[in-house]
C-alpha cells in the first residue's frame, strides 16, 4: 500500500512538472507562430496595425492601449471596464477562441488550435522585444 501511494504521488508530481514545463512555452517557437498574427499586430514596437500593438500586453487591461482607443470594439472596451486584464491565463483563453472569450470583438482570427502554439506565443509576448 505504502509503495503504491508513493508511486501514485510520484506520477502526479511528474505530470504536474511536465504540464508546468509545457505551460512555459518557447519564445523562439512563439515568434514563428506569431507570424500568423503579424499582419494585424506588432509585438516589437508600439506601432498599431489593423489591431493594437501587443508590446507590453501582459498586465494591460483589455481595450486600453491609448494609441488604439478609438478603434477598439465596444465589446473589448466593455471587457476591460469589467476588469479583464491580460495575463497568461486570459490570453490563453482568448487565443484559443477569441469570439467565445469576448463575443462581439472585431478580431476575425479564429484562434490557435494547439496548447503548445498558445504557450509559445505567450512566451514570445513575454520575452524582450526582438524584431
Amino acid at each position: 500500500m505504502r509503495f503504491s501511494v508513493v508511486v501514485a504521488l510520484s506520477a502526479i508530481a511528474a505530470g504536474a512538472w511536465s504540464t508546468s514545463a509545457l505551460a512555459e512555452g518557447d519564445a523562439a517557437l512563439g515568434k514563428k507562430v506569431f507570424a500568423k498574427c503579424m499582419a494585424c499586430h506588432d509585438a516589437t514596437s508600439e506601432k498599431d496595425k489593423v489591431g493594437p500593438h501587443l508590446l507590453g500586453v501582459i498586465g494591460r487591461t483589455a481595450g486600453t492601449a491609448a494609441s488604439f482607443a478609438a478603434k477598439y470594439s465596444p465589446a473589448m472596451v466593455a471587457a476591460g471596464a469589467a476588469g479583464l486584464v491580460w495575463d497568461e491565463a486570459t490570453i490563453a483563453e482568448y487565443l484559443k477562441d477569441p469570439k467565445a472569450r469576448i463575443p462581439g470583438n472585431k478580431m476575425i482570427f479564429p484562434g490557435l488550435k494547439t496548447d503548445d502554439d498558445i504557450a509559445n506565443v505567450i512566451a514570445y509576448l513575454k520575452a524582450d522585444p526582438k524584431p
